[in-house]
């Protein structure tokens, strides 16, 4: 069975909606959640939200939520927030990181005391949209081992860059091998995981999705994308007054509260020349990169093809996600088979 991408809006807002939500959180969070559906992060759209469900239930999600700015300088922000939706949280301190950049040329905002909020590349795709460069990353509950190691102890640490162009220039991915919502997602549909991803608790090589939930994620690009992970933590954890290592949950455990903490940090490319300039250069490294073979891929050709595939298709929805949907919906008196193709 398959959900449009307007459906898939309406009928997540119309959740949120009777479980007393915001309108702009509703918003937010629909628009976070297709937006992960349609560029094919599957395990963060819509197979995602039944957690958010949870949260809002465990009283771990405030409805009530609004940021706080704890400490600001020109170019700074420290944000509390205070256990909102994650997707509002986020949009408020990107926003606020833009919003600098044009001011000063660049905005950094840390983030503690928030929720999961879908892909990280929403939110670098924020400033880009702004005619400003993007950058995110966030850590999660512990998934990689330290290099050496055998202990899940460091997040799968996502981080997201997108570059204002002519073309849709962006990267989001995770430090591991691959996100834990994948290991998730993988577990739902009952499918074995490609050898080379997870360890189960002893350290050994698994497939076994509830193994390697037990276990840990590998770090990409062995050593090196495990320093990356590291540094993604410190940067996030104790810079921003949010968890680290064992402390930080609610990212893969929604009855818990969520210490994780985020950084959005933007950068005003016109602040150092021309911007148009800076765009037409940009564009000719990208056609030199394309020139060196047929097959060459930019970070973003793949997201382009699957939000038109996507949004010509329809998203799949698959028999489990459907049964928890259709829980969620039966409870909130919501026809969910009116939304489905």
């Amino acid at each position: 069975m398959k959900i449009t991408k307007d459906n898939e809006i309406s009928l997540v807002k119309e959740i949120l909606e009777k479980l007393g939500a915001s309108e702009e959180d509703c918003e937010l969070v629909a628009e976070a959640t297709i937006d992960a559906d349609l560029k094919g992060f599957t395990s963060h759209g819509l197979g995602r939200f039944p957690q958010y469900i949870i949260s809002i239930n465990a009283g771990t999600i405030n409805l009530e939520d609004n940021i706080t700015i704890e400490k600001e300088t020109p170019a700074i922000a420290l944000v509390n927030g205070n256990s909102g939706f994650g997707q509002a949280v986020s949009y408020k301190s990107m926003q606020l990181a833009i919003k600098k950049a044009k001011e000063v040329g660049i905005g950094c905002v840390g983030v503690h005391n928030t929720n999961h909020f879908g892909v990280t590349g929403f939110y670098s795709d924020l400033a880009l949209r702004e005619n400003v460069i993007g950058m995110v990353i966030a850590n999660t509950d512990p998934a990689i081992a330290p290099f050496g190691g055998s202990k899940a102890l460091i997040g799968t640490n996502p981080i997201a860059i997108g570059i204002p162009s002519e073309s849709y220039i962006a990267v989001d991915m995770a430090t591991s091998v691959t996100a834990r919502g994948k290991i998730i997602e993988s577990k739902r549909k009952g499918l074995d995981l490609p050898e080379g991803w997870a360890l189960d608790k002893d350290g050994n090589p698994t497939t076994d999705p509830e193994a390697a939930l037990g276990g840990s994620l590998l770090p990409f690009g062995g050593f090196k994308g495990y320093a990356i992970s590291l540094m993604v933590e410190i940067l996030t954890g104790p810079l921003v007054q949010a968890g680290y290592g064992t402390g930080v949950t609610g990212t893969a455990s929604p009855t818990k509260n969520c210490t994780k903490g985020d950084l959005y940090i933007a950068i005003d490319p016109s602040k150092f020349g021309d911007f148009d300039e800076f765009v037409s250069n940009t564009e000719d490294f990208i056609s030199q990169v394309r020139a060196t073979g047929e097959n060459v891929a930019v970070p973003g050709d793949l997201e382009v093809k699957r939000i038109a595939d996507a949004e010509a298709n329809g998203i799949e929805i698959d028999e489990k996600l459907y049964e928890q949907l259709k829980e969620i919906c039966d409870d909130l008196e919501i026809d969910l088979d009116s939304y489905l193709e």
